[in-house]
């Protein structure tokens, strides 16, 4: 049987100030997200999963401290999940019944390659 290897889904989406969900919505997508977590939890995928607050600094080269996240392509990364997957494939149809996609989000995949 082949080992399984461990895969990074890193969920990004476009934060906006002019809309603000409502409780209803929130709840859903609560609801949503536990549904997706849960279910990679019972097939024992899930190794662990992280919700990024807004709050941050970034240290550039010259160790220059700016306030703030990063924000590539309008998006910015709002958490992780690492999973045991055969193959990137697998772990790549995993991604995709992530709740951030419904909202406009991404999800990207990475393989983790140990240090």
């Amino acid at each position: 049987m082949e080992q399984k290897k461990e895969f990074m889904l890193m969920f990004r989406y476009e934060p906006s100030n002019n809309y603000q969900p409502t409780v209803s919505e929130i709840n859903e997508q609560h609801q949503q997200w536990g549904a997706f977590i849960g279910n990679i939890a019972v097939q024992e995928k899930l190794v662990s999963t992280y919700q990024l607050s807004l709050e941050g600094n970034q240290i550039l080269s010259n160790k220059t401290v700016v306030k703030g996240m990063l924000v590539a392509q309008k998006q910015i990364v709002a958490g992780n999940m690492i999973v045991k997957a055969n193959s990137l494939t697998e772990a790549t149809e995993m991604a995709k019944h992530c709740p951030v996609l419904s909202v406009g989000g991404t999800v990207e995949v990475r393989e983790i390659s140990p240090m």
